[in-house]
């Protein structure tokens, strides 16, 4: 019974963090607003669109989710599922994951890049029952069963295979010689050193290297990225075993009471007896009152005095326990809260 309890509070509490990147419900009551993606209908406004409607969509037809977030954080961040007509699509690129149930995409908070935090999804988010689109995206991340998935575009693979090549250096035996002192020379030089000491494309405009600079750091942002989905998912961590130490210190806090108990009414018939010995002249009449008041013929008074010592021992050792286990989960909470935070 004591296992089952356990079992299903740290169950509850790993369930209760997972959800953190699901969406439970929609209930937004906002008016869904179109755009160049979906266009509106039923007197120019969106019609709210059933969860279980979407997988089965009809051709030229689209869903939309929208995110609705309190900007001053007053009220819950809420969900909402628009239908419409299919606008302009080309601009964005179909996404999608093989072996992922497409039904719960519908749910599933879409990330543009992974160790994001749970709140930083995409406002909006489009389906048209095969694919899922968001502006300016050609790949995301959505977390499945609280698994991370990536979802690629059919065209994103192939921009990966295709890299354009860096023109060769020249071989110092098969170059050109020139004077020193040549601009034209120098310049040649300069594209050649370019060429070999990268493996980038490399144009001479400003606007490429601001491009190549901002697709750096994006990289190097993705990377680090994951440290905040470690750091999630070992706060997750961290709160089972406060609540998996909290419970084991209850246990221990109750133990420690049974024995306390059972000392002290083994301490209050000790004091009676001893009270009685005193108006007794020997250890033996002492001994006939102790059996008397005890109802066992078999007891002395040391036998008394050691199952005391026993209880006491016993109290002790559990007391110690619960105190170990409640500063495990204090310890516990307070990791958790600073990873949370953090």
């Amino acid at each position: 019974m004591k296992r089952s309890l356990l079992m299903v509070l740290c169950l509850s509490v790993v369930s209760a963090f997972a959800g953190a990147y699901d969406i439970d419900e929609f209930t937004a009551k906002d008016a869904g607003k179109p755009d160049d993606y979906i266009i509106a209908e039923f007197g120019g406004k969106l019609k709210v669109a059933p969860a279980d409607e979407v997988e089965s969509l009809q051709e030229g037809r689209l869903v939309v989710r929208q995110k609705f977030e309190d900007p001053f954080g007053d009220s819950e961040t809420s969900y909402q599922l628009y239908q419409g007509r299919k606008g302009d699509l080309s601009s964005m690129t179909a996404l999608t994951a093989d072996g992922v149930d497409y039904s719960k995409l519908i749910n599933a908070k879409l990330y543009e890049r992974r160790g994001m935090d749970a709140e930083k999804d995409v406002e909006k988010v489009y389906f048209d029952g095969k694919a899922v689109y968001a502006p300016g995206l050609t790949t995301a991340v959505v977390f499945i069963d609280g698994t991370p998935v990536t979802l690629k575009g059919e065209s994103s693979s192939d921009d990966e295979e295709e890299t354009v090549a860096a023109a060769p250096a020249v071989p110092s035996s098969e170059a050109e010689e020139c004077d020193e002192y040549d601009p034209d020379c120098e310049e040649e030089d300069d594209d050649d050193i370019s060429s070999y000491k990268t493996s980038a494309p490399i144009d001479n405009t400003a606007d490429d290297r601001d491009y190549a600079a901002s697709d750096a750091a994006r990289d190097v942002g993705d990377r680090f990225g994951i440290a905040d989905e470690v750091r999630f998912w070992t706060a997750v961590g961290l709160s089972a075993l406060a609540v998996t130490a909290a419970v084991v210190g209850i246990m221990q806090h109750m133990e420690a009471n049974k024995a306390g108990n059972a000392y002290d009414e083994l301490s209050d018939l000790n004091n009676s007896i001893l009270h009685a010995c005193d108006n007794e002249p020997d250890r033996g009449s002492c001994e006939a009152v102790m059996a008397r008041m005890a109802k066992y013929d078999d007891w002395t008074l040391a036998s008394l005095q050691k199952r005391m010592n026993e209880n006491k021992k016993t109290q002790d050792s559990y007391a110690t326990a619960r105190n170990i286990w409640f500063g495990i989960s204090a310890a516990s909470i307070a990791g958790a809260v600073v990873l949370f935070v953090w």
